[in-house]
């Protein structure tokens, strides 16, 4: 097991979490300009303070029949020299966690660190930066 600040997040009815580093700033979703011919879970661009971020969409990611998100907010990640935002439903906490890393990993391949519990919940532990790679490459 690995204790580690955990930030907590929700998409639909599954919380998710990622290591507190990861997230360098959380935004109140916004509108987005629409980038042509990208995949769904791209949403789109924003402007913050003068640097052209590119947004996806994390539900829609994981599930693909689902509707883009109206509400939530919006994880800034620094990802080798660019940030990129991820949106999510609903920012929960930040909790120090023991993580265990195990068939839950290996199963969802690299974009899942591990599994945690939380009030008697399971949290799935992402690694964002393994999703943002994912997304931008294919």
């Amino acid at each position: 097991m690995i204790a580690s600040p955990t930030l907590l997040f929700r998409v639909g009815e599954t919380m998710y979490g990622c290591d507190v580093a990861d997230a360098q700033e959380i935004v109140p979703l916004r509108r987005m300009t629409r980038l042509p011919g990208a995949p769904a879970c791209v949403r789109g661009l924003i402007n913050m303070r003068g640097t052209i971020v590119t947004v996806l969409d994390l539900g829609v990611r994981v599930d693909p029949q689902r509707a883009p998100a109206r509400e939530g907010s919006i994880l800034l990640v620094r990802h080798g020299e660019r940030l990129v935002g991820v949106v999510v439903d609903e920012v929960l906490d930040v909790r120090g966690l023991d993580i265990e890393a195990g068939d839950a990993a290996t199963a969802g391949g690299a974009l899942v660190r591990g599994v945690a519990s939380v009030d008697g919940g399971a949290v799935v532990i992402l690694d964002l930066g393994a999703l943002i790679t994912q997304v931008l490459l294919s």
